[in-house]
């Protein structure tokens, strides 16, 4: 017997690349025990209709307009405890699945796996489980020397912030400290003061040498 509505979990699409954001329509549409309840572009509409849905799983791109995947996460999480939240993502694992699980995410997949593999991400979450890679998996249950080999040779990124990773992948993307300040909601003086942090964090010499930094990593995530 097919199951009714009301036995399906209810899922809330946060992506703005229209393209993207059907075929994870299409993902859940073949699973019978998902719906998609709602969609966003932005995390501000997300915020705005999330309460009113009430979705058992939240899908949440890191990139957004205004506020970052990473904001809204820990928005929902301050509200309510019980959403469950899956990144689906084109930023590099490594880096973010980490910040993700502290920001309260349940799990982290990359948007170039399988729509089977996203299909049992989603799953494992609404599950109770943590989601994350094999690689990431096993960086974690690494003995204590060995993880903090690792952590050694990832410490430049791993000191900045959120929201200077944030302004570091905008500067990579081209955009002006003006651009930036303007699509964070920032002043121009505190997102100068950032990528001063940032700088010193990264140990480059001047904002030329932090602008290819960022251009590098930018496109070394693909």
């Amino acid at each position: 017997m097919a199951k009714t509505s009301k036995s399906r979990k209810r899922v809330f699409i946060v992506e703005d690349h229209p393209v993207f954001r059907e075929g994870l329509v299409q993902i859940l549409g073949m699973e019978p025990d998902l719906e998609v309840c709602g969609e966003a572009g932005d995390a501000e509409s997300a915020l705005r209709d999330i309460p009113r849905l009430k979705p058992d799983l939240v899908l949440v791109d890191i990139t957004l307009p205004g506020k970052s995947g990473l904001d809204l996460i820990k928005e929902l999480r301050a509200v309510d405890r019980g959403i469950k939240i899956l990144v689906v993502s084109m930023h590099d694992e490594a880096v973010y699945a980490d910040r993700v699980l502290r920001a309260g995410g349940d799990g982290y997949i990359m948007k170039q796996e399988d729509p089977e593999e996203i299909a049992r991400a989603i799953q494992d979450v609404l599950a109770g489980r943590i989601y994350v890679s094999e690689d990431v998996m096993a960086a974690g249950s690494k003995a204590p020397a060995a993880r903090a080999a690792g952590q050694a040779q990832a410490r430049p990124l791993g000191q900045v912030t959120d929201r200077e990773l944030e302004i570091l992948h905008l500067l990579g993307k081209g955009k002006t400290n003006a651009e930036i300040a303007r699509q964070l909601g920032l002043s121009l003086r505190a997102v100068t003061r950032a990528c001063s942090e940032i700088r010193k964090k990264l140990e480059v010499k001047n904002l030329n040498e932090l602008i290819r930094y960022a251009v590098c990593w930018v496109e070394t995530e693909g």
